[in-house]
């Protein structure tokens, strides 16, 4: 499929097939209270998470721990870059996903402005928005003004985004701050496109410069980047990569109660990746992996334990 037929689907995807997302009333209690949310009822996490629009980066989205005061020392807050499906500017679509992996303890930066209540979003990304995202959190670990002051693990670092957000991550992963990626509903096109469309015009040399253990999460068979993230897992073969199936096709379960199936898997990758938690790590390691026992997906693996 080339790229202008995928994007176009993907567009028509999005203006049809997601539900009216609703946030609770707005949060009183955060260092930004005119412009923050909780989502759902802030995940199923530790920490309960909020949504919040940060007046030094007001062209991302933060999702984090309401309360930080139970960060700095020994538990800090992992970084997530997040890029969003359709190279939108906005992470409207995703915010149930990324507000439950915010509440397992991390610091999850998307693409786009804080979409208002029922709002969609406008505008188009770009790749060089997930490396703003990590350098103002380094920033703002080091800023005795910052509320993130300390807080902040700078050395644990994922990029990680969905669709055309995916093929974002790939373009950025071989940036030396990365520890993981994770690419979902995407992969890098069999034949460069025309470069007509706003995806990053990749090709599957980019792939040799990831240097981080990477997720891939599809949509099985249905999923219109399948034989695209497929061919990536197969001509990977130089870091440790795992495939995660689930016959839902290209919408994953983003907007699903806590981001569905989908959030529980990316949780588990980034606290094994980011946390060195060892239980979250089982689904992914032993043959066969864990996760393999959940008949609702399938899995592949290479390079790893």
């Amino acid at each position: 499929m080339n790229k202008p037929i995928l994007f176009n689907a993907f567009l028509a995807f999005l203006l049809l097939g997601i539900p009216k997302l609703s946030f609770s009333q707005e949060e009183k209690g955060s260092d930004n209270p005119t412009a923050a949310r909780v989502v759902e009822d802030g995940g199923t996490g530790p920490y309960s998470a909020i949504m919040i629009s940060e007046n030094s980066l007001q062209s991302h989205t933060v999702f984090r721990p309401k309360n930080l005061s139970a960060f700095g020392g020994k538990n800090k807050l992992p970084i997530i870059a997040w890029g969003n499906g359709a190279c939108a500017n906005s992470p409207w679509e995703h915010v149930n996903f990324l507000s439950e992996v915010s509440s397992h303890g991390f610091l999850v930066i998307a693409i786009g402005p804080m979409p208002k209540e029922g709002e969609k979003g406008s505008g188009k990304s770009t790749s060089s928005q997930l490396t703003d995202a990590i350098d103002w959190a380094i920033s703002q670990n080091s800023d005795r003004k910052s509320p993130y002051f300390n807080k902040i693990d700078i050395n644990k670092v994922a990029v990680s985004g969905m669709s055309c957000g995916g093929l974002q991550t790939l373009e950025v992963a071989s940036d030396p701050r990365v520890s993981t990626v994770v690419v979902c509903n995407s992969g890098i096109f069999k034949t460069p496109g025309n470069g007509k469309s706003a995806m990053p015009n990749l090709t599957k040399e980019n792939l040799k410069k990831i240097h981080t253990p990477t997720l891939y999460i599809l949509g099985g068979e249905k999923d219109i980047a399948y034989e695209n993230g497929m061919d990536d897992y197969h001509q990977i073969n130089h870091v440790p990569v795992f495939m995660a199936n689930m016959d839902v096709g290209h919408g994953g379960t983003y907007s699903q109660p806590h981001g569905g199936e989908f959030a529980k898997v990316a949780t588990s990758w980034y606290k094994w990746q980011l946390k060195g938690d060892k239980k979250s790590s089982e689904i992914f390691r032993g043959e066969p992996a864990g996760l393999a026992k959940n008949p609702v997906w399938k899995v592949a693996k290479k390079n790893m334990p």
